[in-house]
């Protein structure tokens, strides 16, 4: 196939590469808010740590040189975002929800604050792999351009299912989230499991924001994540809290988000804008197709506030 016959193909071939792309940092931020529901503790701050990983992650990388330092400091950073959530949420009559969103508007603001300086300058990107050598089509080879956190993204999925269904850890987390009273039957601290979760899923949540400030779009600005954070959530309930399912539903999240951008490239202007609403509006219609009064909770962590 030549540039010249491409045609309609076009369309699929975008939204291949825009599923790739634009899944990357719900795939982190998804399986971040896995962990940390699965320990029966819901994170809405998730958006804040997001904007402020992208932040952290490109000051750091210009400051050093390297890109890959910034994803580490990016995790660093939403750890700790993760631990101060998780130590206030262990006080007497704290609501998870409320902090989240309290902490949510903290790392936004402190992100905008202490970004202003790298708004203009230009760190280095992080690598990306070429799967499509094999092509002379430039759509092609743009397509299967892989950053190496997608799939690193891929294989942490599998890491985190196995966890769960095979490891001490996995079973302490599952066990805490289920039910508080069985974790102390079995003389397993509730606080401190879900404290550690939440770290794990902030951390996460970091490597995500990096991956949108250091390869896609590649910048730092303020309007860097449009909601990515919050819609996580969405699509952790939508998978179900498997972490493999999570990597479908920000894949399915990824192609819904590059169908604008798909059909402009192949002269369908009418209604451009109205084509980036299409993730939202497809992930609201999957969660009302697959909820119901008998199963819409199917798969919840007990001790969720959802599930009370």
């Amino acid at each position: 196939m030549s540039e010249s016959d491409i045609g309609l193909w076009a369309v699929p071939i975008a939204m291949l590469g825009g599923a790739i792309r634009v899944s990357t940092p719900f795939i982190f931020v998804s399986l971040g808010e896995c962990i940390t529901e699965r320990s029966g503790r819901i994170n809405l701050g998730l958006e804040g740590t997001l904007v402020f990983g992208a932040m952290s992650g490109y000051a750091i990388a210009y400051e050093t040189s390297s890109a890959w330092l910034g994803v580490l400091g990016a995790a660093f950073f939403g750890a700790l975002f993760g631990l101060f959530h998780g130590w206030i949420c262990k006080l007497p009559k704290v609501n998870d929800i409320a902090i989240g969103i309290a902490l949510m508007l903290l790392g936004m603001g402190l992100a905008f604050f202490f970004g202003k300086p790298y708004i203009q300058p230009v760190a280095p990107d992080l690598p990306a792999l070429s799967f499509g050598f094999w092509s002379d089509v430039p759509q092609v080879q743009a397509a299967l351009q892989v950053n190496v956190l997608f799939i690193l993204g891929l294989v942490l999925a599998v890491a985190i299912a196995w966890m769960f269904k095979s490891t001490k850890i996995g079973l302490t987390i599952r066990v805490v989230g289920d039910s508080s009273d069985a974790a102390r039957a079995l003389g397993i601290s509730a606080n401190k499991v879900r404290l550690f979760s939440t770290a794990a899923g902030g951390a996460l949540a970091g490597v995500g924001g990096a991956y949108l400030s250091l390869y896609y779009p590649g910048s730092w600005n303020e309007g860097i994540s449009s909601g990515q954070g919050l819609m996580a959530v969405a699509l952790v309930i939508f998978a179900r809290w498997n972490p493999i399912n999570c990597i479908w539903a920000a894949l399915l999240f990824g192609a819904a988000g590059a169908l604008g951008p798909a059909l402009q490239s192949v002269g369908v202007s009418s209604g451009y804008y109205l084509f980036y609403a299409a993730p939202y509006v497809l992930t609201l219609l999957l969660l009302i197709a697959t909820s119901s009064t008998t199963r819409a909770l199917n798969g919840a962590p007990g001790e969720l506030s959802i599930s009370k």
